[in-house]
Formats: structure tokens, sequence, C-alpha cells
């Protein structure tokens, strides 16, 4: 059966295989601090247009979550998240096993605003409390919607306001920067955040995220914490390597784009058929509500994620396109459900 269970179902992009395979024969050395490493870190200070930024280059999303969050809070300190955000609840933990409690907020759009943070300031106004420190956002979203810049910006400026950090989880980042409802740009990103991961593993890397620190006041003794936690890989240059190859070119926001096309066209033909969706289809997830006995049906055919029972007769399933999702795998799609209806 297809998958469209999720982003990272295939090995990688050949670019990225052919950019490993060069490797071989050739040596480096340990821990990111190798040659390669620096181009590819120059390379991206340059593409987000932020000459200071400090990189360091990462096995996965949780690792990243992880070490970033526990060496940014400081014992008594907490981040904020939506309810079903990533570090709330696909990380088995994390965040709290390190001592520090998440905050989490109901939001219809999956997306963290202004009022969501007043409120959370507002509960917690003193030692009795956590404090309120870090703000987590992802985009895209765990729901696949998109921030747009003006809602980006109006998160700096009450984090601004109110002393906080703000941390955007860039796992699925090409996609929300390459949705046809997004104003932003990776370089908007890198200002208006004080840290953000560029997601590798889901759009074409065999494994890989890239940290970008902003703020001076989180990059001290950073090592330490990668260390400490288990995230400093010895053979970093495997993984500059994959990014050096998805930057060459724009090659990473050309597969972004193509995954939104691809779950674009899945998501016009679900509307053609008179189905809505749990969220509007903004990015390269679609949650498409089926009647109980179609979705049985479709789940027969097709690895797909199912999320939830909106009503009692209907069920929500989540279809994720991928780089290597083609539009011959949509058409065949079509067909299929075409004879299951």
């Amino acid at each position: 059966m297809y998958s469209f269970t999720n982003d990272y179902n295939e090995i990688a992009h050949p670019e990225v295989m052919k950019a490993l395979n060069d490797l071989a024969g050739k040596r480096f050395t340990g821990y990111g601090t190798d040659g390669l490493c620096k181009k590819v870190a120059d390379q991206i200070k340059q593409r987000i247009g932020q000459p200071n930024a400090d990189i360091h280059f990462f096995n996965g999303g949780t690792i990243t979550n992880l070490t970033t969050i526990s060496h940014i809070l400081r014992p008594h300190q907490a981040v904020i998240s939506v309810v079903g955000g990533h570090i709330d609840v696909h990380e088995t933990g994390a965040i709290e096993a390190s001592g520090h409690k998440v905050i989490t907020v109901e939001s219809a759009s999956g997306k963290l605003t202004p009022v969501h943070i007043k409120k959370v300031l507002a509960e917690h106004p003193d030692e009795h409390s956590v404090q309120p420190k870090l703000v987590y956002i992802s985009n895209s979203t765990e729901i696949g919607t998109v921030y747009r810049k003006a809602e980006l910006v109006a998160l700096r400026e009450i984090c601004d306001a109110h002393g906080l950090l703000l941390f955007m989880d860039g796992a699925r980042l090409a996609s929300g920067l390459m949705s046809t409802v997004s104003d932003l740009t990776i370089e908007d990103i890198a200002q208006l955040t004080d840290v953000f991961y560029i997601g590798g593993t889901k759009i074409g890397a065999l494994t890989g995220e890239i940290l970008v620190l902003l703020n001076p006041a989180i990059k001290t003794d950073f090592r330490y914490s990668i260390k400490q936690k288990g995230g400093l890989q010895a053979k970093g240059w495997l993984l500059a390597a994959q990014f050096e190859a998805l930057f060459n070119d724009d090659l990473y926001f050309q597969l972004g784009q193509h995954i939104n096309d691809t779950a674009n066209q899945l998501a016009d033909f679900f509307t053609e058929k008179g189905f809505g969706f749990l969220a509007p289809v903004e990015s390269n997830q679609v949650f498409v509500i089926l009647p109980n006995s179609l979705s049985d049906k479709v789940l027969s055919h097709y690895v797909v994620s199912k999320v939830c029972e909106p009503t009692a007769d209907t069920t929500c399933l989540r279809f994720c396109t991928s780089w290597s999702t083609t539009s011959q795998d949509i058409e065949k799609l079509k067909q299929t459900f075409n004879s299951l209806i």
C-alpha cells in the first residue's frame, strides 16, 4: 500500500545521497569542528542574512527541542505551547523530564497569539508559580497551518514587552515558507525570532536539522548543552553535507513548493467531492473528514494517519505528502478513491 503517513518515509533526495556518497574516502575532524561544517554554517548565515548567528547541527527534532529549551530555561521557568504542539504530545515528556513545565493553551488554528500569551502571563503572576519565559511555535504547525508575517511580528512585540524569548520549531519550515498563504521569508524568521531551526529530515535529508541561535544571551556554552543531552554528533560532517546539497540552488525551497503542490492537488480533489477539513490546507498536511464507512475503505488501501473522530459518524484522516510524492501518485489515489465512493 502507498504511504501518505509522513514526509520522511523514503531514504533521502538523490542530491542528498550524492553528497553523502561524494564523501567516500575523505577524512574529517569530529563533532562539527571540520571545514565542511564551517562552510555550510557560513552558507546558512549568508542565506538568512545573519552573519553573527551561531549554527549547530542536530540529528532530529526532539533532541533539538530538548537541548534548546533546557539550555535556555532556568530551573523555575517554563515554556508556552499550543495544546498538541510537538513538545506537548510527541516527545515523551522530554521537556518535563528536564524539569521544565510546558504551559499549554487551546488554539483552534494551531497557532499562538498575543492573546494566548497575555492569558498565560496573567495566570502566572509571581514566584508562587512557574515563570513563563519561552514561547514555542511551529511553522508549519502540527495541523498544517502557517504563520503570516504580521502574526510573527505581533508575537515578537509581546515577547519584547514581557521579556520572553521566541523559539520557532522548523521541522516543516520549507513547507511553511513555501505555502501559498505565507508572506514570510527565511530572512524574516531570522530577524523576528531568538532561535529557530531549519528542518531537514522532513524535506529530503537522510536525517538532520540546523539550529540557528540569534540572541547573544542564549549562545554561551551551548555546545556543552548539546554534549550533555547526547546531541553532539561525532560525524557532524554527515549532517552538514546534506544541507549543502539542500541549499545549493535553493533545492530546499523547491522541495517545499513541491510537497505543498501535491498536497493542494489532494485538497482540491477532496473539496470537489464535497468533503471538509479539520484545518485549512496551507502546507503539506491534509486533514480530511470522511464518513466512517469511507475512511475504513481508504485505510484498507493507503497507509495514512487516523487523527480523530470529529463526530460519531466521521473520521479525520491525515494525508502527508513528501518530496517523493508525484502527481502520478495523486492521480492514482483519485482513481482509487472514486472506486470506493
